[in-house]
């Protein structure tokens, strides 16, 4: 089954060298996942965004339970802001994709306890190399200087929220020094984003930007 947006999402943040998912992303990760929910909700018609504002249409749930889930948090009449719908559940968001791949096989999830008291979770990526290609795919967007237009959705996205809330992995989708030098093309690839989904962009950044100034980060 095609990963969804979210779960390749959650997939970008990975370290392929060290086999894990950085602490430091943590801040970031939630808001994340509910932003890629959101935005594949409205690629699939299940919401309206207009002035910086969302309402959910009348419609069938997605099958996906995630996306099903953050579908039914949004109004349905008076349309609202979008930073609550990415911010306010945050903290639940990991945990629900998370399952999701270990189901389809995608991850795995060891039970340890650190320091043989403290229980934690280790996730591993059984198909490392396919996420080492995500990853490039997401990359070629921004270091090759292609025609937004032509990039896919769901890698314009990730680009986009990539660059937004500063993942980073020992990998690095983006360095500093990388998005200062292709700030242009950053530009672009985000006009090209908030033509599909206006607003949702920029709550995500002012999430991030709000739980990162109070020392705020989310795992599962």
């Amino acid at each position: 089954m095609r990963p969804s947006l979210p779960q390749n999402l959650y997939l970008l943040c990975y370290t392929v060298d060290d086999e894990k998912f950085e602490l430091t992303n943590l801040q970031g990760r939630g808001q994340l996942l509910r932003a890629g929910a959101l935005t594949q909700l409205a690629l699939d018609g299940l919401l309206n965004a207009e002035g910086g504002k969302v309402v959910r249409r009348a419609a069938t749930p997605p099958g996906d339970l995630f996306l099903a889930a953050v579908w039914r948090d949004l109004p349905t009449e008076k349309p609202k802001r979008w930073l609550q719908f990415v911010h306010n559940k945050a903290h639940t968001a990991e945990k629900p994709v998370r399952e999701q791949l270990a189901g389809t096989g995608a991850i795995t999830v060891h039970h340890e306890k650190r320091l043989g008291l403290v229980p934690v979770d280790r996730v591993v990526v059984n198909e490392p190399q396919q996420v080492r290609a995500l990853q490039e795919r997401v990359r070629d967007a921004v270091l090759l200087g292609v025609d937004p237009a032509s990039v896919p959705v769901d890698e314009l996205t990730m680009a986009v929220f990539a660059a937004e809330v500063e993942v980073s992995t020992v990998f690095t989708v983006f360095t500093g020094k990388e998005r200062r030098e292709h700030k242009p093309t950053l530009k672009k690839l985000a006009a090209q984003y908030d033509g599909i989904v206006p607003g949702l962009r920029a709550a995500l950044r002012d999430s991030y930007l709000s739980s990162r100034a109070v020392g705020g980060g989310w795992g599962s």
